[in-house]
């Protein structure tokens, strides 16, 4: 699902009048037409209700004036309180405040009220608490300052009141491209969105103010949207779901790939473990993990499935550059490369982590100590020979870029894009709302996920299924993106099952397979 800026869809809306021939008020029509059959869809038809639509004299409000008169002609009782001198109201929102007037002239139940200022809202005020349902036609996409005045007594009217608010286009004062409110904004029960969804309804906390989202075909053609080169996308199950199939009968453990993982240290073994174990339980057909040769014993015991393959050291528990050769020997057949789980920051460690970047020949997956060992060497990754997937958090990111946190968090998607273009390289940007950025400008948003995924290990397992999934042959940017989105689908699965936390990165290893089965096949 693409996600638009205002401006973009500004264009698109104008595009579609002008130049394809589609006048405005036939998309008002249809938009407002779309709004009421999800209303009706989500809350029912609201006989019993007396319904308040919250209208501006803009087109948000025109669209609320079409769903205020569809309600009319069903019989449902139907105040518009117009925040706005009539004589103000203009085009085709006009056009359909008109009708407004002539149902209500047939209809004592229905009426339109005309609030100019803030001394009328006061008036009124009383009588707007006094409606079950409302619907808020506002402020539409192109808000981009400070909500002031009677729509902002009007916002908080309506997240004071008990009852249900139905968003038209966007939340009034929710900005379109950040999620930010503008001071403030309506906090709906749901929204329906017109041609394609906001970056500000998925983005938090614009998520958080919008509710249940309904994505209304207005009759926008298809290729206007292709021609806007729209980079930002939300990952669907659907689109992840069509690279999954029933293996093959006649299939064997050599049919799904050999991942090699590169991983651990004194203290941090388990980031190993978790890692390996991950890549087997998303189907990879075999997984040899190389870690230092005295904590083999340990391995061992850790993993079962795994092979494990202990490689020199130069200092007890660390591995180095002085393995490189081995670790290359062991490439051999490998279908991917992950490096950097509990792998450690010594300088050999660095050395090596380096090195593999420049030498392999199969796609790697960067995560954690293998970031942090190029935090300083970033350009390294010009150097590299194939495809290769990094997977920092936000500190780890924020360290290869020479930034703050905060800096990371004000822009994570600006900052992975640019990041991901500059050195053609894949960023998987963890956190809240994980953002896949590919290096042709292409995001995507990670809808799945939730708060009990804050412990220690969870980055490893992600690692482990991205890697495995390499392995098996997908593309890096398959890979990527269906690991990042069942890994938050697991998480959302252990919430419900186990409590909204407390479930730990091996109770994430174990629900994979049935995750996939249950989710994707």
């Amino acid at each position: 699902m693409i996600l638009v800026t205002a401006n973009q869809m500004q264009d698109m809306d104008r595009q579609t009048i002008e130049s394809f021939g589609i006048p405005g008020r036939v998309l008002m029509e249809t938009a407002g037409r779309g709004a009421f059959d999800f209303l009706i869809r989500k809350f029912g038809l609201l006989h019993a209700k007396k319904i308040a639509v919250m209208a501006g004299r803009g087109n948000n409000g025109g669209d609320g004036f079409v769903m205020a008169r569809l309600l009319m002609e069903k019989g449902i009782p139907v105040t518009v309180f117009l925040l706005s001198p009539k004589h103000k109201v203009a085009g085709d929102a006009k056009n359909n405040m008109d009708l407004v007037e002539k149902l209500c002239d047939r209809s004592p139940a229905c009426s339109l009220i005309e609030i100019p200022d803030a001394e009328a809202f006061e008036h009124h005020k009383t009588k707007m608490l006094h409606h079950d349902f409302f619907i808020d036609a506002l402020l539409g996409t192109g808000l981009n300052s400070a909500v002031r005045g009677i729509f902002k007594a009007a916002i908080e009217l309506m997240n004071a009141s008990p009852n249900p608010v139905f968003s038209v286009d966007i939340p009034s004062g929710l900005h379109s491209d950040t999620g930010q409110p503008q001071g403030v904004a309506v906090k709906a029960d749901a929204t329906a969105t017109f041609a394609a969804a906001k970056r500000g309804q998925i983005l938090y906390p614009g998520q958080t103010y919008t509710g249940d989202l309904a994505v209304i075909d207005i009759g926008i053609p298809h290729f206007i949207a292709r021609e806007k080169n729209i980079s930002l996308s939300v990952m669907e199950k659907k689109d992840i779901a069509a690279w999954f199939h029933p293996r093959g009968f006649q299939t064997h453990k050599g049919s799904y790939g050999h991942l090699l993982v590169i991983a651990g240290s004194v203290g941090k073994t388990g980031a190993a473990a978790l890692c390996a174990n991950a890549a087997m339980r998303c189907g990879t057909g075999l997984v040899t993990l190389g870690v230092a040769q005295s904590l083999n014993p340990i391995m061992e015991s850790l993993v079962l499935e795994p092979m494990t393959c202990p490689l020199p050291e130069r200092e007890k528990g660390y591995l180095s550059d002085h393995c490189l050769a081995e670790i290359q020997t062991l490439l051999t057949g490998k279908q991917a490369l992950a490096l950097g789980p509990g792998l450690g920051t010594r300088a050999g460690t660095r050395q090596l982590v380096q090195a593999l970047i420049q030498t392999s020949e199969v796609p790697l997956i960067l995560d954690a100590d293998a970031l942090n060992g190029i935090a300083d060497t970033p350009d390294v990754l010009n150097e590299k020979k194939v495809p290769a997937v990094i997977t920092p958090h936000p500190g780890e990111m924020a360290r290869l870029c020479g930034v703050t946190v905060s800096e990371i968090q004000a822009d994570r998607i600006g900052r992975a894009s640019k990041f991901a273009r500059a050195f053609d390289t894949l960023v998987v940007l963890k956190g809240a709302q994980t953002i896949v950025s590919l290096p042709d400008g292409r995001s995507y948003v990670c809808p799945t996920g939730n708060p009990g995924m804050a412990c220690g290990g969870m980055g490893d397992v992600l690692t482990g299924m991205i890697a495995g999934f390499c392995a098996q042959g997908f593309s890096p940017e398959q890979a990527s993106l269906a690991g990042v989105y069942i890994h938050g689908l697991c998480a959302d699965h252990l919430s419900r099952d186990m409590g909204r936390f407390g479930f730990l990165a091996t109770d994430m290893v174990q629900r994979i397979p049935r995750t996939i089965h249950q989710d994707l096949l």
